[in-house]
This record gives C-alpha cells, sequence and structure tokens, in this order.
C-alpha cells in the first residue's frame, strides 16, 4: 500500500523537476551520453525522484524511438509522474538554454564571420571537430553494432553489412537516403525477429503508416527549413551527433543553404554549448532564414520527439519486450551510423586542408583517447587557440 501511495505522489514538484532541466540544459556539456549520465546520477541516485525502474524505462524508450536521446529521456522523465504538462514544461526547459544560446552565437557569426580572427578560430575548431566526430562514430559503432572482434562481428554479420552499405552510399552519394535506413530495419525485423502478422497473414494489422539577419526570411525558405527538420527528427535514432550525415546532405548538397565550411562551424558550434548537440538545427535555421528559421528548424526537429515519447509512454512496457520493434531499430541504427562514418569521410576530405588542420583533429582523438573524462569544449578552446597562433603568429 505503501508503495502505490509512493508512486501516486511524486517526491518533487512540476516546478522542481522544470528547474533542474533547465540547469541542465544551461550547464550540462559533455554530450547525450554525459547528460543521460548526469539524470542518472542526480535524479535517481542523489535526489530519489525516480526509481531506477521507471530511469531504465526511459531510456530504452529513448533510445528505441527516434530522436535526440538526451531530450526524449528528459521528456519521459517529465511524464512520468507529472503527464503532458510535466513532459511540455520539462522538454522546454531542457531545449531552450541551448537554444538561446546558438542564436547568439548565429548573430556574432552573421556579423564577424568574414574577419580574419573569427576565420582562424574557426581554422583549428574545425579541424577538432572532425576529430571528435570522427572518435564519437567510433564508440558509437561498437556500442550500437558489436566490439571488433572476430566472435563479435560474426554474430552481427547482418548489422555489420548495413553499416559498410551506408557508409558507401553516403561517401558516394554525398546524401543519406532515408528509405535505405528503412529497408535495413524491415529486412533485419524480417530476418530475425518476424512480427506475428508476418508469420499469420490472416491477421493483418488494421494500418501500418510509415547585419545580423535576425529577421531575414523567406516563407518558401521557411516552408523548406520546417519539412526538412521534421525528417531529420522523425528518421535519425541515437546519439545527437548521428543527426550530422542527415543535416548535410540536406543543408549542404540538396538545398545549398551553407557552405561545407559553414556545416562543420555549426557542428563546432554544437560542441561548445551546454544542452543537447542536435540544437545545432537552431544555429544552421538562424544562418539560413534569421530568428524564424531558426526557430521553426529547432521546433520541426525536437516536435517528433516529443510525440513519439508522450504517444508511446503510456504502453512502453509492452512495446519494450516486442523482439520485432528492437530489430527494426537495430538495422536502421546500423545504417544510421555507417552514414554518419560516411558523413565524416565526406565531411573530412573538404576540412582538412593541410598538414597543422590534419594534427588538430589527430590530436583531437588522442585526448579522448588518452585523457580520460575531458569534455569536448575544452577540446574546441585549446583548437581556437591554435587556429589563432597559426594564423596569425
Amino acid at each position: 500500500m505503501k508503495e502505490q501511495t509512493d508512486k501516486a505522489k511524486p517526491r518533487y514538484s512540476l516546478a522542481e523537476i522544470t528547474t533542474y532541466f533547465l540547469k541542465l540544459g544551461t550547464w550540462g556539456f559533455g554530450g547525450p551520453v554525459a547528460l543521460v549520465g548526469y539524470m542518472q546520477r542526480d535524479l535517481v541516485e542523489q535526489k530519489g525522484w525516480l526509481s531506477e525502474e521507471e530511469y531504465k524505462e526511459g531510456l530504452a524508450l529513448a533510445q528505441l524511438a527516434p530522436g535526440p536521446l538526451a531530450a526524449q529521456l528528459g521528456i519521459y522523465i517529465g511524464f512520468v509522474h507529472y503527464g503532458l504538462i510535466g513532459a511540455t514544461l520539462t522538454g522546454l526547459a531542457f531545449v531552450l538554454p541551448s537554444f538561446i544560446m546558438v542564436v547568439l552565437l548565429g548573430m556574432a557569426y552573421q556579423q564577424y564571420g568574414g574577419l580574419a580572427w573569427m576565420q582562424a578560430v574557426f581554422y583549428g575548431v574545425g579541424a577538432a571537430v572532425i576529430g571528435i566526430i570522427t572518435m564519437s562514430a567510433y564508440k558509437l559503432t561498437i556500442k550500437s553494432i558489436s566490439k571488433l572482434e572476430l566472435a563479435a562481428v560474426k554474430s552481427k554479420w547482418l548489422l555489420w553489412v548495413f553499416y559498410i552499405i551506408g557508409i558507401a552510399i553516403t561517401v558516394v552519394t554525398e546524401k543519406e537516403e532515408i528509405l535505405l535506413f528503412l529497408a535495413c530495419g524491415i529486412l533485419y525485423m524480417l530476418i530475425k525477429a518476424p512480427p506475428q502478422w508476418i508469420k499469420k497473414p490472416s491477421t493483418l494489422p488494421a494500418g501500418i503508416l510509415f547585419s545580423t539577419g535576425f529577421w531575414h526570411y523567406d516563407s518558401k525558405t521557411l516552408q523548406d527549413i520546417g519539412w526538412f527538420f521534421v525528417k531529420a527528427g522523425a528518421f535519425v535514432f541515437g546519439s545527437g551527433l548521428a543527426i550530422v550525415p542527415f543535416l548535410h546532405g540536406g543543408v549542404v548538397k540538396e538545398f545549398g543553404w551553407l557552405t561545407e565550411v559553414q556545416f562543420v562551424d555549426s557542428v563546432a558550434v554544437a560542441m561548445i554549448t551546454p544542452g543537447p548537440v542536435v540544437i545545432t538545427v537552431g544555429f544552421i535555421g538562424y544562418l539560413v532564414a534569421g530568428f524564424p528559421g531558426a526557430s521553426i528548424a529547432a521546433l520541426a526537429t525536437f516536435l517528433p520527439c516529443y510525440i513519439f515519447t508522450v504517444a508511446l509512454a503510456p504502453s512502453f512496457k509492452k512495446i519494450a519486450k516486442n523482439n520485432s520493434v528492437k530489430t527494426f531499430v537495430e538495422g536502421i541504427t546500423a545504417a544510421v551510423i555507417g552514414a554518419l562514418v560516411g558523413s565524416v569521410i565526406v565531411i573530412g576530405m573538404r576540412s582538412i586542408k593541410d598538414i597543422p588542420t590534419a594534427l588538430i583533429a589527430v590530436a583531437a582523438i588522442l585526448s579522448l583517447i588518452y585523457i580520460k573524462k575531458l569534455q569536448e569544449p575544452y577540446i574546441i578552446g585549446v583548437a581556437a587557440a591554435i587556429g589563432l597562433l597559426i594564423k596569425f603568429f
């Protein structure tokens, strides 16, 4: 009886959980893995606001559904005891601080981006970002597919095939194919864990649906931004960096909104700001269409993960046990991470311009390997200083 009472009456108020996520969005550096770790440490271990079971359910949902991992977990945590209003407030509180920061950085970039000192800063920063993404892609590969051991690779050989196909198609076409991701997910599901309605065709499902330029924009561009970033939010799983290849294919190749240099700078901005890495979409939106573009890009990217989370949360325990759903997501994830590696190759070939930038990229990788608990903003800061030294001294 006491356990039921504890569940019915949360140990924290709506204001307290909202304030927590506002602080986390303001000071939480380190990317999605670090952010979900902070939530577990603070809310489960230290404050005792959530049970270990509630936290694990939220993390599983964030991994299974499309969208940025840390933001989804935050939305789910808000939903646990305070429903739709809790999910909305925690999601907004988590994203808003970093959104404001990237808009301010976008204003500064538009104003000073052509100056020599700004170019020197991003000369070093851009190279470091390539190193950071390379390391992240490696970590995602061994975490989501398998370790680089013969037995592990053999047992997950089909996922490695999807991974390699994702790399090859991204390098050759220099864009990402959503249909490829879906095909890999469906094929892996059909092979490894076909759903019951496939085994018994008579029970088909009811339906299967698949100066700073602050106010400079045009309505057609805003429509394109909205539709493109909705797709970005709806078809990218896991780490925020998994969205990079999708964004690169759209904003650089398909629409030509940004140059290669501007795109790498946008990823760098995501690295130096707290909160979800995906907030780089706000910076990109600002460069394309001012504040309206930033707002629509951020809203469109985070809206799908918000809808998925609040829609699936009530019945998630049942969904989480469905092997067909798990294998579908595994297949998509393998292809998406392959695309991330492919995009690193494509972007790297354009961003690593000379020996100094190559050395900075390698140094960033080695720093992340050998210096424990080193956070990306420190690497970015050092790379910026090196860029200034190289260009002016």
